[in-house]
């Protein structure tokens, strides 16, 4: 069995679509496992949501979807993340509302734990130290954790009292064996690792492996979509440079 891991499409149709694509051209996938922030920054949230719903897939919540529902407080967030969460509220259909409140806040496939965040907090908490990552081993039970939230590709092997950081590099297989991971997939739709293409993963069961993809988008549509809606333009102008 295959699956595609993918977090963070914050709304940016244009890079979805193209991963989909992408996955369509290596095989397909049996199911899509989605990490939440379906919505947020981006210009087309009605959109990636109906797209998604199109699949098999299992999706968890994210803070930006959870705030456009006012299912959270946005307060926290900075003034264009706010800006860009009350527009995307004002596009979300009945139907699309109705989903996101379904979405649960973690899901179980298997040998995998699913949540946005961290299994600690599953919409808040940002995974970026192996202090962090050995914290969170005591919240989940599964030998792997999927995580998304920080918009950038990476892993950590945990092994007795302590975790290793690492970088997860395109093309490259990461071997599932006795020790516990925590891996992030990096983002869809708005990448933050200097890297401005679309990221995602695609775990194959059969041989225990997950290999992670880049994808190229058209990210000046994106931009000009942005642009005619009103979004603020520091989060436009992001996208070009993956950060």
């Amino acid at each position: 069995m295959r699956y595609a891991i993918i977090a963070d499409i914050h709304a940016n149709l244009a890079a979805f679509s193209e991963v989909l694509h992408d996955i369509a051209h290596r095989g397909g996938v049996d199911e899509l496992w989605c990490l939440g922030d379906i919505v947020g920054y981006g210009p087309d949230p009605h959109e990636c949501i109906d797209l998604l719903r199109q699949y098999n897939h299992v999706c968890v919540a994210g803070n930006h979807d959870l705030a456009s529902i006012g299912k959270i407080d946005a307060s926290t967030f900075n003034t264009d993340a706010i800006a860009a969460c009350q527009w995307t509220a004002r596009q979300l259909s009945p139907e699309d509302a109705k989903y996101i409140r379904t979405l649960p806040m973690t899901a179980s496939r298997g040998d995998f734990t699913l949540v946005h965040g961290s299994p600690r907090d599953h919409v808040w908490e940002y995974i970026l130290s192996t202090g962090i990552a050995m914290e969170n081993l005591a919240f989940f039970q599964s030998p792997f954790c999927l995580i998304g939230h920080t918009h950038v590709p990476m892993f950590f092997k945990c092994e007795g009292d302590s975790c290793a950081f690492n970088q997860f590099s395109p093309n490259i297989g990461l071997v599932l064996g006795k020790n516990r991971l925590i891996i992030n997939p990096g983002g869809v739709g708005q990448p933050r690792d200097s890297d401005p293409r679309a990221s995602y993963a695609i775990y194959d069961s059969d041989i225990n492996l997950v290999k992670l993809y880049r994808v190229p988008y058209d990210i000046e549509a994106t931009q000009a979509r942005m642009m005619g809606a009103g979004l603020p333009i520091r989060l436009i102008g992001r996208l070009g440079h993956g950060v």
